[in-house]
């Protein structure tokens, strides 16, 4: 009779899906089947390779270093303020450096499929288990709000009333597009009349700045940035928000870098301080299916 294949340990798990050996212990919260074995834990190979929804591959040459056919050093999103206050704190600690490539969400997963970045910012509702052929994971963030802004001391804008109003919105490739599309459909009207007069921006920073400017009245963007601006807020969800990598990548040092970043109290503190952010759960690394 056949032996039955030896079980993994801790160290040849995370080898196998391209994480940090510390991540191993946060995905056996999340379900990642194990056993014990006397004071350690074990792993068959083919339950991880079920539960993760990926097949092992060999490690991209240079992930550790940056070389290679790892990708470069670059973090493609939508300049959401998590974002900026993640690669500020990742920066203060010293190499790895990252960069930022402003992108709406379709543009950020485009370019991590032709691994042209390293991370890419992605919304509730649209995370992918996949990028191509490739399985990916999430690095949670932040569960933030999204709505209109518009000046303080003026009248909250109406649904019904956009498509008569200058309105700064973005791109049906940005995932924040949907949370207003939706909530004028439900008011039924139809988004495409509600943004016949509308200019289309690539990023909440230029809506908010139309607004200020007295170019637009209403803008489509995160209560953050709107707080940052000054503006008053109407909100319309709340949403996940977090960056996509591939798992293969799990284990370079600068994907390790943001993990820890996002783990600590620093961050989350001065996440909780913004207005419409919570940092629950940040730095967590979660599947999609």
């Amino acid at each position: 009779m056949a032996e039955p294949p030896a079980l993994l340990t801790t160290g040849e798990v995370a080898k196998l899906l391209r994480v940090h050996p510390k991540h191993v212990y946060r995905l056996l919260k999340k379900g990642l089947p194990a056993r014990r074995v006397g004071s350690e834990w074990r792993f068959a190979r083919d339950e991880v390779l079920a539960w993760s929804g990926g097949k092992a591959s060999a490690p991209s040459p240079g992930a550790e270093t940056g070389v290679g056919d790892a990708p470069p050093s670059l973090v493609a999103a939508n300049g959401d303020v998590v974002i900026h206050v993640l690669l500020r704190q990742a920066a203060a600690l010293g190499p790895p450096l990252l960069g930022f490539v402003p992108a709406d969400m379709g543009k950020g997963l485009e370019l991590l499929r032709r691994r042209a970045v390293l991370a890419a910012g992605a919304h509730a509702g649209a995370f992918p288990g996949h990028v191509g052929e490739e399985r990916v994971a999430r690095l949670h963030l932040v569960e933030r709000e999204v709505g209109l802004v518009y000046p303080k001391g003026s009248p909250e804008p109406r649904l019904r009333d956009l498509a008569r109003r200058r309105v700064a919105s973005r791109p049906e490739t940005a995932g924040v597009r949907r949370w207003l599309d939706e909530a004028i459909r439900v008011a039924g009207l139809d988004p495409a009349a509600a943004h016949a007069r509308a200019s289309i921006l690539d990023s909440h920073l230029e809506v908010v700045l139309a607004v200020v400017s007295g170019r637009a009245d209403v803008g489509l963007a995160s209560r953050a940035w709107g707080e940052r601006a000054g503006l008053a807020f109407l909100s319309l969800a709340r949403e996940a928000y977090g960056l996509i990598v591939g798992a293969r990548d799990l284990g370079d040092r600068r994907v390790v870098r943001l993990c820890e970043v996002a783990q600590g109290e620093r961050f989350r503190s001065e996440i909780a301080a913004i207005p419409g952010y919570d940092p629950r759960g940040a730095g967590d690394i979660r599947y999609d299916a």
